[in-house]
């Protein structure tokens, strides 16, 4: 079977807890309906690789007529061979050929089968169809409980040059005396919210309370100008056409993006908020397969 010669590949999101997954299209990068199911409970590749099959038959009823699949998957993992070097997470795939054994279980070729970074993926998918189409330079933050971050150049994922820090990763840069991840993450909020108040409270709570709660809002408003500080400090020196903004924060972003784009006045930074939100890994993990 030469999968090759469509157009449309399988993508994969394969989280913590559960794997995404949906048909990608060209010219635009259409997902069809996206299906979920839970991580095995027995923990073989075996296993893990019998979901894979199981949701592909889900979203495409005919594989073989599928170019081939594109998987974002969590690090450490050798994207190029498909190893995972995981052993915090999904530990019973350390050291196996996992591009091998999934094209085994489609009797595809591995070629067809192609991986690439979960934070990277998020940020591809926002260049193809999302908040960073048509831009050059794109860096893409998304906000939790950690800070993730995705660096590149005309399509082309950057992890080291000029402005791009180790590996394009920005959470764990030294700054303000500790680092990035400290200033502009959950914790962050939280953190700002039990000074002033005394309580403990998570960020929607937090957000929700903004419209009426003088505590909230001013923690949002802190939060939207540590931001655009952060991004100027960090970013100057790669010299982003946009800064897109994804995660649970910036569902909030109304509360704090004024405040946010007020610090990088002039600095020719577009700053905005992504568009595709949850569904972001797989039109990017398309992105991949199909722009590669």
């Amino acid at each position: 079977m030469n999968g090759k010669l469509g157009r449309t590949v399988i993508v994969y999101d394969v989280g913590g807890s559960h794997i995404s997954a949906a048909v990608c299209r060209e010219p635009d990068y259409e997902l069809g309906t996206i299906r979920r199911a839970q991580l095995p409970v027995e923990e073989t590749v075996k296993a893990f690789v019998g979901v894979l099959q199981s949701l592909a038959g889900q979203v495409a009823a005919d594989t073989n007529s599928m170019a081939g699949a594109s998987l974002a998957m969590p690090g450490p993992f050798d994207y190029a061979r498909g190893i995972s070097f995981m052993q915090h997470k999904l530990p019973y795939l350390f050291g196996r050929d996992l591009r091998q054994a999934f094209a085994d279980s489609l009797e595809w070729v591995p070629d067809q089968i192609k991986f690439l970074n979960d934070a990277a993926a998020y940020m591809l998918g926002e260049i193809g169809a999302g908040a960073a189409k048509d831009f050059s330079r794109v860096v893409v933050l998304t906000l939790g409980t950690g800070v993730g971050s995705g660096f590149a150049i005309d399509g082309t994922v950057q992890t080291e040059g000029e402005g791009v820090p180790p590996g394009g990763e920005i959470w764990n840069v030294p700054y303000e005396g500790g680092i990035v991840e400290d200033q502009i993450s959950t914790r962050a909020l939280q953190k700002s919210y039990r000074d002033r108040t005394g309580n403990r409270a998570e960020v929607a709570a937090i957000a929700a309370a903004a419209t009426t709660e003088k505590a909230a809002a001013e923690v949002f408003a802190e939060f939207g100008h540590t931001l655009g500080k952060a991004i100027k400090a960090l970013l100057t020196d790669f010299a982003p056409d946009v800064v897109v903004l994804g995660g649970g924060i910036a569902r909030s972003a109304k509360l704090f993006l004024p405040e946010a784009q007020s610090e990088l006045a002039g600095l020719g930074m577009d700053l905005r908020v992504a568009k595709l939100d949850e569904s972001a890994p797989l039109v990017g993990a398309g992105v991949h397969w199909l722009r590669g």
